[in-house]
C-alpha cells in the first residue's frame, strides 16, 4: 500500500456522537481522545511520518466559556496520559497555534512534552490548538517582516514555508476529514494546495484502524498530478 508521509486530520463529529448515544458532549470529547491515540499508534506502525489532529481552532473561543474550560482540561490531561506513551513509542510530540489564550499550565506541558519528546523518530504527532490556517499565514509574514533585512528580500514559496508552523514537518499529503462536513476550517491552507482530500460521514470517536484503511485505499487509487 502507498503510505503518505503526512496525513492531517480535521477530527469533527464528536459532540454529535455524544447526542447520538444521549451522553454529555464532554463524553464525545473523551472519546474522541481515545481515537487519536488509536491512529497515531496506527499511523506509527505504517511507517507514517507526521500526523497533524485539529484539536481546537482559533473560531472555538467563541464556544459556552464552560465548554472551553472543559477542554482545555481534557487536553492537559490527555497530555499528561499519552506522554509517557509518546516516550515509550518513540512518538514525537509537537504543537502548533498561538499560545497566548491557552492557560499557563497546558502551555508548560506543552512546552515539556515537546523537549522530552524531540529525539524520537517514529511518528511526528502534532496536535493543532488555537489555530487558524489565515492565522499562520499572518504570523509567517509577520515574523519575515521582522528580522533584519528579510523583509527587502525577494521571497518564494520555498523560503516562505519555513516561517510557517509546520516547517520541519514533510509536505502535507492527505486531508481527512470525519463527520461528512465538505469544507477545510480554515485549517493548513497553505498545505493543502495540492493534498489529496477525503472526506467520511463516520464521526470522530468511531474513526478507527479500519476506517483509516478505507482512507489510504482511497489515497492510494488517487494520482497526484500537482497540476501538470
Amino acid at each position: 500500500m502507498k503510505i503518505p508521509k503526512h496525513i492531517a486530520i480535521i477530527m469533527d463529529g464528536n459532540r454529535r456522537w455524544a447526542r447520538k448515544n444521549n451522553l454529555p458532549e464532554i463524553m464525545g470529547h473523551h472519546e474522541g481522545v481515545k481515537s487519536v491515540n488509536r491512529i497515531a499508534e496506527e499511523c506509527a506502525r505504517l511507517g507514517v511520518k507526521a500526523l497533524t489532529i485539529y484539536a481546537f481552532s482559533s473560531e472555538n473561543w467563541k464556544r459556552p466559556k464552560k465548554a472551553v474550560d472543559s477542554l482545555m482540561l481534557l487536553f492537559e490531561k490527555g497530555m499528561q496520559d499519552y506522554g509517557d506513551k509518546a516516550k515509550k513509542n518513540n512518538v514525537r510530540m509537537n504543537f502548533i497555534g498561538r499560545r497566548d489564550r491557552l492557560p499557563a499550565s497546558l502551555v508548560e506541558r506543552m512546552k515539556n512534552l515537546e523537549e522530552e519528546t524531540f529525539g524520537n523518530t517514529s511518528l511526528i504527532l502534532t496536535l493543532a490548538i488555537n489555530y487558524g490556517g489565515r492565522q499562520e499565514i499572518v504570523d509567517a509574514v509577520n515574523t519575515l517582516c521582522s528580522e533584519p533585512g528579510e523583509g527587502r528580500k525577494k521571497i518564494d514559496e520555498e523560503s516562505f514555508e519555513k516561517y510557517l508552523y509546520t516547517s520541519d514537518l514533510p509536505g502535507l499529503d492527505l486531508m481527512i476529514r470525519t463527520s461528512g462536513e465538505m469544507r477545510i476550517s480554515n485549517f493548513l491552507l497553505w498545505q493543502t494546495a495540492y493534498s489529496e482530500i477525503y472526506v467520511t460521514d463516520t464521526l470522530w470517536p468511531d474513526f478507527d484502524e479500519k476506517e483509516l484503511k478505507k482512507a489510504l485505499e482511497e489515497y492510494e487509487r488517487r494520482e497526484r498530478r500537482y497540476g501538470e
